[in-house]
């Protein structure tokens, strides 16, 4: 039963995950959590988070931002990076999960999901199906202009 809240993998970093096998694996969506997965807990988008969205979308990756917050939070940071977005999303229920890859036209078997917590991002996506990557480097205790950018 505790299986659900395993990730399927573990990253230190959303930036050092190797998309391009990803991609050559098949994947052609991946839906991101945006605080403390992206950048620091409210932090507003970085040129980091900006072209690294920008590399995925080159590969061919569609990508949306799933989150629990509120749409001017989500809505902004989408904004930046260009991607699409659900906000309130009511993780870990299955909704938000099903109507992103609605969304961006991928299934279970195309899609990915990258986030740091393991009872809302992570069980949510395993209920759908969905391959997980969990962050464990963790911002909480970074302070913004703290973070490394070789992640």
């Amino acid at each position: 039963m505790l299986h659900q809240f395993y990730p399927d993998y573990e990253a230190d970093s959303a930036y050092g995950i190797d998309y391009r096998t990803l991609y050559e694996r098949g994947y052609r969506g991946i839906i991101f959590d945006i605080d403390n997965t992206l950048v620091p807990h409210g932090a507003p988008a970085t040129p980091q988070a900006t072209e690294f969205f920008g590399r995925l979308r080159e590969l061919g990756f569609q990508t949306l931002l799933l989150s629990n917050n509120k749409e001017p939070r989500v809505k902004s940071f989408a904004d930046a990076v260009g991607a699409s977005y659900i906000y309130k999303a009511g993780k870990p229920g299955r909704e938000g999960y099903l109507r992103a890859m609605e969304q961006m036209h991928t299934g279970v078997d195309t899609t990915l999901f990258v986030g740091d917590q393991l009872f809302t991002d992570v069980w949510g996506a395993k209920k759908c199906g969905i391959v997980t990557y969990l962050t464990t480097v963790s911002y909480t205790h970074l302070r913004a202009h703290e973070t490394r950018h070789d992640l």
